[in-house]
């Protein structure tokens, strides 16, 4: 019987495959898509209710048994069970596992039925690669301002898969830049701040339309445009120094690097660029120097230097105040960096005290310069030193000014006083001019007169009646001795005219006038002279 069994098969296989051809001709009922390494279960057929027994077989050159609903006869392979009666369940499918497979059952009738297994496999991975560009710590990718940079992207998979990129900006839609069947490869060749954003490569398998994507974020980086900039401060509230740095413009924010100049000892290092430093740290004259370094350049970066000094002042040592009347006392600050704090204080008790603005006082400062007003003053309370102070975190400078405070004088008696002397002074001055030199003074009045040619006084004195009158008296002397030697015998006196002649010519508007009368004065002394010459030379 077991024989007859053997030789029955090949007679149903032949019966088998007539009626598969028919069936074949007529289609498939079902196509299935298969993962490789992945479980799928075939259906046989869409059928409803009771089933009868069923057996499943692969078509190849030939129907080839796989499995059946009669326990008794084991499956052609372990992977190969039955489920729900009269399904084919295909455990970790292979890709040979791909082709057609029939179903027979035998319910009242046999039907058959055929399902067309394809097999998919992948995209497993997506290879994303982006040139010239670096990458942060992170892993995301940062390209230069204006640099060209390479997209490609390709998948493994079975069929070969659908690959497409896709950009997003940030706080935009999704757009597609373009798709290819195997990989898909673009260039941008000047990058800029709006092509910053995520990069996304998306594989697809178009049979079993299963996708996988890669999505890579993208940055545009640029150094700032300008040198950076840095300068000192006093620290509110205190007399540290804050060093800051600024190099602004660029993305991201640089590095900043604080050193002592020269020597290049370290100070610190700072994302912002500020650096506190205490007063141990300062002395006048040193320099910092702040290097700011940028990811993207330049390579030596860019630096700018602060050098600190202390104050100096300037001001009067001395001011005075009348009592009840207002002073100014002046303050001027010179070659502080940074900035000095000017304070006012009081020199009278220790430790000094810091004067307040008040209605006594008032302090205003305009830059590096200020004034302290001292309103109403009063001997007893605002006689003394004030002592201007200029601080930095660099030094401290103070200068002293005595302020005197003194009772008002009389303006009024002073100046009648000075004026009196001055009229005293002219008087005495105009009387001796007047003695010694009358001609001067004369016409100095005249002058004063505004007057071409006035009334004219001409003081003349003879020399020659000078001379005369000296000879006159010599001649005398030698008569009254030889009178006392002769006795009594003696000529009459012969008047003398030993006296000096003073003509006075007064002239009104008339220059000639003046000199006529100056004329007929020397005629007059000449004839005066020949009679005393001739009187002399009269016998005695």
């Amino acid at each position: 019987m077991a024989a007859g069994a053997r030789a029955s098969r090949p007679q149903v296989l032949v019966c088998l495959g007539v009626l598969l051809a028919r069936w074949v001709a007529a289609g498939f009922e079902a196509l299935v898509i298969g993962e490789v390494h992945e479980n799928i279960t075939l259906r046989c057929g869409n059928v409803s209710g009771p089933r009868g027994p069923v057996t499943w077989y692969r078509n190849d050159s030939e129907l080839v048994f796989l499995l059946s609903s009669n326990s008794s006869i084991p499956p052609a392979e372990p992977r190969f069970s039955l489920a729900n009666a009269s399904s084919l369940h295909i455990k970790v499918l292979r890709p040979q596992d791909e082709g057609n497979y029939t179903c027979r059952e035998i319910l009242n009738e046999t039907r058959w039925f055929r399902v067309w297994l394809q097999m998919a496999r992948g995209p497993y991975e997506v290879e994303v690669n982006i040139s010239s560009t670096g990458a942060l710590p992170n892993g995301t990718l940062y390209a230069a301002k204006g640099s060209q940079v390479d997209f490609s992207c390709n998948s493994s998979s079975w069929p070969p898969p659908m690959v497409e990129w896709q950009f997003q900006a940030p706080d935009s839609s999704t757009e597609t830049f373009g798709n290819n069947l195997t990989a898909s490869c673009f260039s941008l060749l000047l990058m800029s701040q709006n092509l910053q954003g995520n990069y996304t490569c998306l594989a697809t398998n178009m049979r079993s339309r299963r996708q996988r994507k890669v999505t890579t974020e993208l940055l545009v980086y640029f150094p700032p445009p300008s040198a950076p900039q840095c300068w000192a401060e006093m620290s509110q509230g205190s007399l540290m120094l804050q060093l800051t740095c600024r190099w602004d413009g660029g993305y991201p924010d640089p590095d900043f690097l604080w050193t002592e100049e020269p020597g290049g000892v370290v100070v610190g290092m700072s994302k912002l660029g500020v650096k506190m430093l205490n007063q141990s740290q300062l002395s006048d004259g040193k320099k910092f120097k702040c290097v700011g370094s940028h990811i993207v350049g330049p390579e030596l970066g860019a630096s700018c230097v602060v050098q600190i000094r202390s104050p100096s002042l300037l001001s009067e040592p001395m001011k005075t105040c009348f009592v009840g009347g207002n002073v100014t006392l002046t303050c001027q600050v010179s070659g502080a960096y940074p900035l000095a704090k000017i304070l006012w204080l009081r020199n009278l008790t220790q430790p000094e005290v810091v004067i307040r603005p008040n209605g006594h006082y008032l302090i205003t400062q305009d830059g590096q310069s200020s004034t302290l007003t001292i309103r109403n003053c009063s001997q007893v309370v605002d006689e003394g030193y004030y002592v201007c102070r200029a601080e930095n975190p660099v030094g401290v400078r103070e200068v002293d000014i005595w302020l005197s405070v003194k009772e008002p004088l009389n303006i009024g008696g002073i100046v009648g006083t000075i004026v009196s002397l001055l009229l005293l002074g002219l008087a005495i001055i105009s009387g001796l001019m007047l003695y010694y030199s009358p001609v001067f003074c004369w016409k100095v009045g005249n002058t004063f007169r505004g007057q071409d040619m006035g009334d004219v006084m001409v003081l003349v004195d003879s020399e020659e009646e000078e001379e005369v009158e000296e000879e006159n008296a010599a001649e005398e002397e030698e008569e009254e001795e030889e009178e006392a030697n002769e006795g009594e015998e003696s000529p009459e006196e012969i008047p003398k005219h030993g006296h000096i002649h003073r003509v006075t010519a007064l002239v009104n508007g008339n220059v000639d006038w003046m000199a006529n009368g100056l004329q007929a004065l020397q005629d007059n002394s000449s004839e005066e002279q020949s009679d005393i010459i001739q009187e002399e030379d009269r016998p005695v």
